[in-house]
């Protein structure tokens, strides 16, 4: 087999330049007279053809069974009679006859034309798409008997152009008139209606679609789809895949960027383009930000702000005295003269006396951090506030010490007792006889006085009162302070508040005048939570009349009275200390309001009930208790001696001094008198 180049004398047309096969089947099939009809129908072609070194190639191979080199021109084919191996004869011409060796040229449109009678014996349709891609255009001519199918599976698209079946070899020339027209140099691209839908490239005497970059041919050999890289999952991209034909850019979801390799995406920062207006930090988060605060602060409504949270001004603790707010935490200190106890919420009085830290040289009185000194009787206390000097009565100039300890000074001096005087060393004191009170002159006696009593007054800080109430409870202890007569000496008075637990607003001994205490009084903080009566009961009697926090001792017979004023039941026993309470001689007085349970006040409430009990159903009209307590803070059980004498006061110096020279005159006297007698 070789291309052969001939020259024909008269040739009808010009084609381009062409390497045309034919590819000739020869098994036993085919008679010798068809075999003729082909060798004709092939020299009829190449007389239509311009053949030349330069212009068209041709060469002739012919199969069945076995496959031979034809050198002496188609006159010269012998028909090989035997088999029909199509794919071997087509795998040849694409191995051997298509090859440069055999005069095949490059950038040359390569056309095999088969021809057949019957099914090939072996398999086409690889062999036959291997040849197609090799860029071969196969034209398939069926004889007679030869398969559709077959055909079809060796021909290059579109098979209306490329596929062609006859009857008979006779009728062969059919095919030859319709090949001459499509190797003659007619553009079919340009001449006919192609349907290609992008690009139609002519070869000689055919045409096949090709399509734009990017895309790929459908089936029909006409149409294009475009290649989405992006479905087909062709791409690195890590988020979103664009695709555009045969090829695909990427790109990020929402609230991401895209970073340099184009591929990979990262969240957008939004807090570092610097326009967030977060007071603390800034948390960028899909599609913008929110702002956070620091430990100990919340967020305000606007979503930017920051505050502090302050937890005692909540009420979210549970410190004693005072609570020290630092950002969403707190810690508890005590007012001054009270020290923190080791639960570091407690406070305890700094009894400054007990403790040994003062310098008093012989009585030291303890208030809450601080002391004062106080001398025995029959000494005065100096200006340095510390030392005592013994009483001196100067007589003649001489300072005579009170060497009379066992003077009776009632019958001595005007005591001005209204029932009866008692005398004591160096002073003296009144008594009143039993169902009468002494005054406040400390001389006259009656039935009721309105001073000299130590007051203890327990209000409810529970939930249940409401800030609004308390601040009328507030202004209730006042007018109840209004209607004493507050001293040292005098009526002491202290503050407790309860809820969940109880704590102690001032002592008995904090304040000396009903100012200070009312002032006190409208800084007292709301506690809030539950309602614990009987804790403050056991509290009041085991603190609050302590000596330690102010009580005077029980010796001196000082009326002590307590008032509870509630506005709920309690949420433990009141029973046990309510009794204790008023067995220990302490006057009880029991206020209600609202939701109060009269059983419970009743409880509480010393006899006879209608002077010690009140109750009301709005906190408006405990103004009105006030005033009628006013006449009731008299206790009938709160009886017996109280000293009210103070040998230091001047009055009771001048009388002394002046008892003393009647008396020394009186002995003088007599001494004279008997001295004179004796002589």
């Amino acid at each position: 087999y070789h291309l052969l180049v001939t020259v024909c004398p008269e040739q009808k047309c010009k084609s381009g330049p062409v390497d045309l096969v034919f590819l000739i089947d020869s098994s036993r099939s085919v008679r010798p007279h068809e075999f003729e009809t082909m060798r004709k129908f092939m020299i009829d072609i190449l007389n239509t053809l311009d053949i030349g070194l330069n212009a068209t190639r041709v060469g002739v191979v012919q199969y069945s069974s076995q496959l031979e080199n034809m050198v002496k021109g188609i006159n010269q084919i012998i028909p090989l009679a035997q088999g029909t191996m199509t794919g071997l004869a087509i795998k040849y011409v694409m191995n051997e006859a298509f090859t440069a060796e055999a005069g095949d040229r490059p950038k040359v449109p390569n056309v095999a034309v088969i021809v057949t009678d019957g099914r090939p014996q072996d398999r086409v349709a690889e062999v036959a798409a291997e040849a197609r891609e090799k860029g071969i255009e196969i034209y398939a001519v069926g004889v007679a008997r030869a398969d559709m199918t077959s055909l079809r599976a060796m021909a290059s698209p579109p098979f209306e152009d490329h596929v062609f079946l006859v009857e008979s070899f006779d009728l062969i020339h059919q095919f030859g008139l319709q090949f001459q027209d499509k190797l003659c140099g007619v553009d079919l691209c340009l001449e006919s209606d192609h349907s290609c839908e992008h690009i139609c490239e002519s070869s000689p005497g055919s045409y096949h679609c090709l399509c734009l970059p990017g895309y790929t041919l459908n089936d029909d050999g006409k149409t294009c789809a475009a290649i989405d890289l992006c479905a087909e999952g062709k791409h690195d991209c890590e988020q979103i895949c664009i695709s555009s034909p045969g090829s695909f850019t990427c790109d990020c979801s929402k609230g991401y960027k895209l970073h340099d390799d184009k591929k990979t995406c990262s969240m957008i920062d939004y807090c570092s383009f610097g326009n967030h207006s977060c007071d603390h930090e800034c948390v960028s988060v899909l599609n913008g930000y929110h702002c956070r605060c620091n430990e100990g602060y919340r967020l305000l409504d606007d979503g930017k702000t920051c505050q502090a949270i302050d937890l005692c001004a909540e009420g979210k603790h549970d410190c004693e005295q005072i609570c020290v707010s630092t950002p969403g935490v707190f810690t508890c200190d005590c007012n001054e003269g009270y020290t923190l106890n080791e639960d570091k919420k407690t406070c305890t009085p700094i009894d400054l006396c007990a403790e040994g830290k003062h310098d008093c040289e012989q009585i030291c009185i303890s208030a809450p951090g601080v002391f004062t000194c106080d001398c025995n009787k029959g000494f005065e206390l100096n200006k340095d506030k510390k030392t005592c000097t013994m009483f001196c009565l100067y007589v003649r100039h001489t300072c005579l010490p009170t060497v009379f300890p066992d003077m009776d000074l009632c019958n001595t001096v005007e005591h001005g007792c209204e029932h009866q005087c008692v005398s004591t060393p160096g002073s003296y004191y009144c008594i009143c006889p039993e169902g009468q009170l002494l005054q406040e002159d400390g001389k006259s006696c009656g039935t009721c006085k309105s001073a000299n009593i130590d007051l203890v007054l327990l209000i409810d800080g529970s939930k249940s009162v409401r800030p609004q109430n308390f601040e009328l409870v507030k202004k209730f202890v006042n007018q109840v302070v209004d209607s004493l007569d507050v001293s040292a000496h005098g009526t002491r008075v202290g503050l407790v508040q309860y809820s969940s637990r109880v704590r102690t607003e001032f002592p008995l001994n904090m304040y000396h005048t009903a100012d200070e205490i009312k002032a006190a009084v409208m800084k007292v903080e709301y506690m809030e939570k539950g309602t614990m009566t009987g804790l403050a009961l056991k509290h009041m009697l085991e603190n609050s009349f302590s000596e330690a926090e102010g009580a005077r001792p029980s010796g001196r017979n000082i009326p002590r009275v307590g008032l509870v004023f509630t506005d709920g039941r309690s949420q433990d026993d009141i029973t046990e200390y309510a009794k204790k309470a008023k067995e220990a001689g302490i006057t009880m007085y029991a206020v209600g309001v609202g939701k109060a349970v009269e059983d419970e006040l009743r409880v509480i409430a010393s006899e006879p009930l209608e002077k010690h009990f009140y109750y009301t159903t709005d906190f408006t009209a405990i103004s009105t208790i006030a005033e009628n307590l006013k006449l009731n803070v008299c206790p009938e059980e709160s009886q017996g001696e109280i000293e009210v004498k103070d040998p230091c006061a001047c009055e009771s110096l001048v009388e002394f001094q002046q008892a003393t020279m009647s008396s020394l005159e009186q002995i003088t006297q007599k001494h004279i008198l008997y001295k004179q007698t004796v002589v």
